[in-house]
């Protein structure tokens, strides 16, 4: 009898050793959205992997079950360790991901535990040893110092409101992990604080209204809890989450009438200027008036790495019992200058979110959204302006008749700096020419990667207010000339301009809704942060950034998924090679603790023309480096596949066996994608989308000559004329139609459902022809085996 697969050691092997230890009926099958792939210059969701085990304590019949442990299961043939191959890194990355404290890897033999709390591995063991829920719930407790029977450690096994259908599975992780932290402190009695870094696009809203709505139901009568943001549109979309959840128990924060509108409500939505926190001296007048001391159980500060986070320390001094949790993609320390003791811990309490938070409790950062499928997969494209090479010397400025930008008077030679960068470039420097030549690149950019449509939804972030007003203008004669050379019909505001100087929010709504109009957005900083717009294509820097933070939140605003649109991944144009923020940690610079704004420059403008050109750049796919996004140069990436894929097949023949098998092929490239590479990635690059992916991998891995479709159908056809011809007219029409399909589709349509009812098989006779040739299961593998020969 042949080794049994992957779900026969599950069946088989496994199933009955969890039964016997208890954990059968609390086995859940986690499964991510499903990594997005890029096919043919679009994003295609994958299939959604699945951890085949999730292991979880109950505490009651009705509880919420706690998940502590996960195992991978593996085929009979393969070590116990496989699913662990990759050593602690792989299952210490994994333990994290899903918070849990345990991973396994069996092959229903043997299993090798990881544990997250020692570090260790295990040697392989009997499976008669697998530990029963008893003991995990034990080394669970031992390893947090917590006993789940404290009444504090209730909201871990309060249930959803709505069940557990809508969360994903690291907002349950992120939950867990504070409710975990409080649980700790509680239990301890240490100060309640915790702080979650989950991407943008990762729903914290949600994270923090179902956080909040288990502690309340599980029978925290006394929850008074404050949701703090500091835009109005963020305090909308939390009035709405809270509301739904809570009813008229959520508010928010408002006077009218010299009272509080919020009045009695166990949440109040509040930004810090309505709190009256938002003048320099924090004078908290909001707050003071109607909110007594220790007032709230629970504070929640969305967006907590803002500077803006000093002035909310009105609020958390006045509730110091309380329970302070901060929300954040970018959570950031902040290095101290040479400043007086006193100055430096008031900075640090202000800003440094490590500092007063902890450690990150969870993090989920942009890398491992992408890799589960949750945040749209990222191209980036690389460009190159020659004039940002080398400093423009006083001298080159002098030579183009230079004028103040503003009045457009002469310049004096003492206007003129010494030298001016390529990051003061559009702002205290000005040359026309850039912005024209950049401009018109990225029209082409769009052109080429758009199927020769520059409509696409895009966010141009630009040096200053007047730089954003020129690359608009720019924009639009280049769509004005493109509508005219090919007779389509211009849309209204193809690029317009969104800053805070032209009152650009206003149009925002348009920008997100609009299918016919508002392309193309202008903007300095106004679109940086807390602008949600799902269906942007395109993200593009024009300007240079110096912040990790403020470049991840710019980078952010594309990575949301929009199905309405279609929309599974977007592009990055870099201009200003800002690829090097990528995977840099979130830290702030000293301030100078000067008081003044210092002297300002006068802006200049150049009017002779300079040459500008735009080179290509590098052209990058955005990876994961331990769970940090980092850019990968096409050739790295390829020889990242290329390793991975060898401990999953160690050469061609083992490959070519394992993609004819469906279960076994899905199983190899989930394990790519968990090992952060996604193969589609490399055939959309490589402009291999004629190609199955099984000659792309074939030929990067293994070195084998890649055939397009239509190429491998036909020498399959060559190959195998002999063995075709065995068969009768019908069954070998049919046969044909197969590999026919394969030039269409490749391999997912051979294995689709709906082959059989494809128009070139049901024009062969169908499935039914094949009566009387044999069983059509094993005539489909026979074909798939001899195509993938060819």
């Amino acid at each position: 009898m042949p080794p049994f697969n992957e779900s026969e050691t599950r069946a088989r092997l496994i199933d009955p050793v969890l039964r016997e230890k208890g954990w059968f009926d609390h086995v859940k099958m986690e499964a991510p959205a499903g990594a997005i792939d890029i096919v043919s210059g679009r994003g295609k969701r994958r299939e959604k992997g699945r951890i085949d085990y999730l292991m979880r304590i109950v505490l009651t019949g009705h509880s919420q079950p706690l998940p502590i442990g996960l195992m991978e299961a593996k085929k009979e043939a393969a070590s116990a360790h496989h699913g662990l191959e990759q050593g602690k890194d792989y299952a210490e990355r994994m333990s994290k991901r899903y918070h849990i404290q345990f991973v396994y890897s069996s092959n229903g033999h043997l299993f090798v535990e990881y544990d997250r709390h020692t570090g260790l591995t295990s040697d392989p063991r009997p499976m008669s040893e697998f530990p029963s829920t008893d003991e995990l719930r034990k080394r669970y407790e031992d390893a947090l110092g917590i006993s789940l029977a404290h009444p504090s450690s209730l909201p871990l096994f309060t249930p959803y409101p709505h069940g557990e259908g809508k969360r994903r599975y690291y907002q349950d992780a992120a939950i867990r992990a504070v409710l975990e932290k409080l649980a700790v402190a509680e239990q301890h009695q240490l100060a309640m604080r915790a702080l979650l870094a989950i991407a943008t696009g990762g729903g914290k809203t949600y994270i923090a209204v179902n956080l909040l709505k288990r502690i309340a139901d599980a029978g925290k009568t006394g929850l008074r809890a404050l949701f703090l943001c500091d835009r109005d549109e963020l305090r909308t979309q939390a009035l709405l989450a809270f509301t739904n959840e809570f009813g008229n128990d959520a508010r928010e924060v408002k006077e009218e009438n010299g009272r509080n509108i919020a009045g009695n409500a166990r949440i109040h939505i509040a930004t810090y200027q309505t709190l009256g926190i938002d003048t320099e001296d924090g004078d908290a007048s909001f707050l003071t008036r109607h909110y007594p001391e220790n007032h709230f159980t629970h504070i929640v500060i969305d967006e907590c790495h803002r500077s803006a986070w000093g002035k909310w320390r009105a609020v958390l001094d006045r509730n110091p019992n309380a329970a302070h949790i901060g929300l954040t993609a970018t959570p950031r320390h902040i290095l101290l200058g040479k400043r007086t003791e006193e100055a430096q811990k008031d900075e640090l309490l202000r800003a440094d979110n490590h500092n007063y938070f902890g450690d990150p409790v969870y993090e989920y950062t942009l890398a491992q959204a992408q890799e589960d499928g949750y945040l749209a997969a990222c191209e980036i494209i690389q460009r190159t302006v020659n004039i940002d090479q080398q400093p423009v010397t006083h001298g080159e400025v002098m030579a183009r008749d230079p004028v103040e930008a503003k009045t457009h008077k002469q310049a004096t030679e003492d206007q003129i700096k010494q030298e001016y960068n390529a990051r003061v470039l559009d702002k205290d420097l000005i040359v026309p020419e850039r912005a024209k030549v950049m401009s018109a690149d990225l029209f082409q950019q769009l052109l080429e990667h758009g199927a020769n449509n520059p409509e696409q939804k895009t966010i141009v972030f630009c040096a200053q207010d007047t730089h954003a007003d020129r690359v608009a203008s720019e924009l639009n004669n280049c769509y004005a000339a493109w509508c005219k050379q090919t007779g389509n019909r211009p849309k209204d505001n193809f690029a317009f301009k969104c800053t805070a100087d032209s009152q650009g929010g206003g149009v925002v709504p348009d920008f997100r809704g609009s299918r016919s109009s508002y392309f193309i957005a202008t903007t300095v900083d106004l679109l940086s942060t807390g602008v949600d717009i799902p269906c942007l294509n395109n993200v593009v820097f024009f300007r240079y950034v110096a912040s990790p933070i403020l470049f991840y939140q710019m980078v952010g605003r594309g990575t949301r998924i929009d199905e309405a649109t279609d929309k599974y991944m977007f592009r990055l144009y870099d201009y200003t090679n800002l690829i090097g923020l990528f995977g840099q940690e979130f830290i702030t610079p000293p301030s100078s603790g000067g008081g003044g704004k210092g002297g300002e420059s006068t802006p200049i403008e150049t009017t002779k023309p300079t040459h500008v050109a735009v080179d290509a750049g590098g052209h990058f796919v955005l990876g994961s480096d331990n769970g940090k996004s980092v850019p990968v140069a096409i050739e790295e990436y390829k020889a990242r596949l290329r390793e991975r894929m060898v401990v999953e097949a160690k050469n061609l023949a083992e490959f070519r066996q394992l993609w004819i098998e469906a279960k076994e092929r899905k199983s190899f490239i989930d394990h790519l994608v968990q090992s952060e590479i996604s193969p589609n990635y490399l055939q959309e690059i490589e402009r291999m989308q004629q190609y199955d992916l099984f000659d792309v991998l074939g030929r990067t891995g293994y070195g084998m000559n890649a055939r397009t479709r239509m190429g491998r159908e036909s020498e399959f056809l060559r190959q195998n004329e002999i063995w075709l011809n065995g068969y009768a007219e019908k069954p070998r029409a049919v046969i044909k139609a197969f590999a026919g399909q394969f030039a269409i589709g490749g391999t997912e349509a051979l294995e689709s459902e709906e082959l059989g009812r494809t128009p070139l098989v049901r024009s062969a006779g169908g499935i039914i022809a094949l009566r009387g040739a044999g069983e059509s299961k094993q005539i489909l593998q026979e074909t798939k085996r001899r195509l993938f020969a060819a």
